[in-house]
């Protein structure tokens, strides 16, 4: 759980290179309480930004995603890196964001985010811990931020 208190704060979670692209839900009052992590798309519907809190950390970080055309809307059955939930072309795809100028890396991801419902669902379903499970989840959020964008995890 992490707590933002002004929108300074939150700005200076992403990357300097993301913060211009940064825009906050309408009606979004501070401070912010957050569980887990937070979550919105931009309201064109092109950028999903992502709030976070690695394990062992209480310091946010945020990435700035794009949401990728998808050639193929075929209904194959696609599964989330993050959560491992199933969905068509639809609900996961594929999430990009810039490493550098030159460099972009991707990840298939639940197009919304919403990973965090999805896990619920299926943790209750199974009967399993689901504090374990939103620590992996975290934990999948950092190790990305981390390998794929050098973003340096902040205790």
């Amino acid at each position: 759980m992490f707590r933002i208190e002004t929108e300074k704060e939150l700005l200076n979670a992403f990357r300097s290179r993301d913060r211009k692209h940064v825009e906050l839900p309408k009606g979004t009052k501070l401070p912010l309480f957050v569980r887990d992590y937070l979550a919105w798309v931009d309201p064109y519907g092109v950028r999903i930004f992502l709030l976070f809190s690695p394990p062992g950390s209480t310091r946010p970080m945020g990435i700035a995603f794009r949401r990728d055309q998808q050639g193929d809307k075929a209904l194959a059955s696609r599964v989330c890196e993050w959560c491992h939930a199933h969905g068509t072309a639809d609900q996961i795809g594929l999430l990009t964001t810039d490493v550098d100028a030159k460099r972009r890396v991707g990840v298939n991801l639940c197009l919304d985010l919403r990973c965090n419902e999805k896990l619920e669902s299926m943790m209750n379903l199974a009967g399993a811990d689901l504090l374990e499970g939103t620590q992996k989840l975290l934990g999948h959020m950092a190790r990305f931020a981390d390998e794929a964008l050098g973003m340096e995890v902040r205790t």
